[in-house]
């Protein structure tokens, strides 16, 4: 017998054990929220130490401190569950009712006078016995412009003039000492406040000329002027107006109206220099045939335009009023070319569209109703003040509101039926349709020697104030009372009703 050492292949027999017990296995995990941590530390600049004590009175009952069992009051929980049921009823019946649409609730206590706030005069100016002709707040309504010139007198004045601005909140206001005071070369006829940059203010001058100034800028206010050149305007500048949108995003942009004829639209550039971006012309012969204009002569004959407003709804239409004493209702999008002579390095456009019935005079002021895209509001020379629709040409209303001269009228920025009117006698017209449509409902002596008014104008952020300025140059800050400021229910009812009266 021999032995031989082998190698044999080993064996493996699997763990069925194993197996079956792995397939119970999982794996899994987890992971709280990330923790925030925070770390702030304070500390006071100064520190101070005061006290105080109250005179003794021997018949005072002390206070017992543990106000634990007076602040039991199991009988109140009871009440408000029992009580539970018809609240919650009550409540989603008044949150159902209409009763209460259209009012707004303020929380100012009413007043029933109308009372003169402030009366504010710059004494150079008046010594010159310069005019205030024009008017107008900032955006924030706690500071009032006013312009200084001449609006009697007919000749081409270089008299220096001013415009000056008060800021009414300002500790230690003296209504004879401006805030700011802006000397020009020739009589200032306009002005107004940028509607969002509060110290940002526009104005016209009598040589046609059209500057800008930052009153923040205590040292160098003047940012933008028009200068003389073959875009400028050849007449007085009766009005400007800041554009409402601004498609070349925040350089400023203004629009400016003459009685040259001219409407012309400026854009600041950073130089300083207000360039002519678009501009039209109103002549005699491209005004709408619903008008019983002489167009008899030549072609050219440049319509002087006096005022302008734009609508509120759609800011490519606004009304011009004009020397002849009639109102047209324009477009920005005109592309009809102006058949006029006038240089201009900008093609000028024929804008008008329509004619409505003219004054008997000059227009010195229209205003687009901020509730109403068809109602309009016009004062001329003749005294009457006339409310328009924009469908017809007739008016819906004239009033004769003065006998000598109307120079200014504005819509109430809060009530739809209110408006107010600066007159030739000396007087400030208040108007509420709601409860006449002939009489005014209020009429304020702002002069006691006869002197016109020339100008007035609502605050919109502080919506019972209102500012007139005179022939003595003087401007007046009245506080409305709260019938002039506080909107009735139906008063745009009443508003949609009087526009759809229209007049055969």
């Amino acid at each position: 017998m021999q032995f031989v050492d082998e190698t044999v292949d080993g064996t493996a027999v699997e763990s069925v054990w194993r197996k079956s017990q792995e397939s119970h296995f999982e794996s899994k995990s987890c992971q709280t929220r990330p923790i925030a941590t925070e770390e702030l530390s304070v500390q006071v600049g100064t520190v101070s130490e005061a006290g105080t004590q109250t005179e003794w009175k021997h018949e005072q009952r002390a206070l017992d401190i543990d106000l634990g069992p007076l602040l039991d009051y199991p009988d109140v929980g009871a009440f408000l569950k029992r009580v539970e049921e018809d609240m919650i009823r009550e409540l989603k019946k008044n949150w159902r009712s209409h009763a209460f649409d259209g009012y707004e609730v303020t929380w100012e206590e009413p007043n029933s006078q109308v009372s003169c706030l402030h009366s504010l005069q710059y004494l150079e100016a008046a010594a010159k016995n310069l005019e205030v002709t024009s008017v107008s707040w900032n955006s924030t309504g706690s500071v009032i412009g006013c312009s200084y010139g001449r609006l009697a007198d007919g000749d081409w004045s270089t008299e220096k003039s001013y415009v000056c601005t008060w800021n009414l909140d300002r500790s230690g206001f003296n209504p004879n000492h401006p805030d700011v005071v802006l000397e020009v070369s020739s009589s200032a006829m306009c002005l107004a406040f940028h509607p969002s940059r509060p110290s940002i203010i526009a104005g016209g001058l009598y040589n046609g000329e059209v500057l800008v100034w930052d009153t923040s800028r205590a040292d160098d206010p003047l940012i933008g002027r028009t200068g003389f050149s073959i875009d400028s305007h050849t007449d007085a500048v009766y009005q400007v107006s800041w554009l409402q949108d601004q498609p070349q995003g925040h350089r400023l942009q203004l629009l400016s109206v003459s009685t040259d004829g001219k409407i012309l639209m400026w854009q600041m550039e950073k130089d300083g220099q207000l360039v002519l971006t678009d501009g039209f012309a109103l002549v005699t012969q491209q005004i709408p045939n619903n008008t019983k204009i002489n167009k008899h002569g030549r072609g050219d004959t440049a319509v002087g335009v006096t005022c302008l407003s734009s609508s509120h709804f759609d800011p490519s239409l606004f009304i011009v009023g004009s020397e002849g004493g009639y109102l047209l209702k324009c477009s920005s999008t005109a592309q009809t070319v102006a058949l006029t002579n006038l240089a201009s390095s900008v093609p000028l456009k024929a804008p008008a569209q329509f004619t409505f019935s003219p004054h008997g005079g000059p227009v010195y002021s229209v205003d687009y109703s901020p509730f109403h895209r068809n109602l309009f509001l016009s004062a001329a020379t003749d005294g009457h003040a006339h409310l328009y629709s924009m469908l017809q040409s007739k008016p819906l209303s004239s009033l004769q509101l003065s006998q000598k001269y109307l120079f200014s009228i504005r819509w109430s920025p809060v009530r739809p039926l209110v408006f107010a009117a600066a007159s030739g006698e000396g007087h400030l017209l208040l108007f509420d349709l709601g409860k006449s449509s002939q009489k005014p409902s209020l009429v304020i002596e702002q002069t006691d020697n006869g002197k016109a008014v020339y100008c007035l104008e609502f605050n919109r952020a502080q919506t019972r104030v209102l500012a007139a300025g005179d022939g003595t140059g003087t401007v007046k800050i009245w506080q409305l009372s709260s019938d002039f400021t506080e909107q009735g229910v139906r008063e745009m009812t009443l508003l949609d009703d009087m526009a759809s009266k229209l007049t055969d």
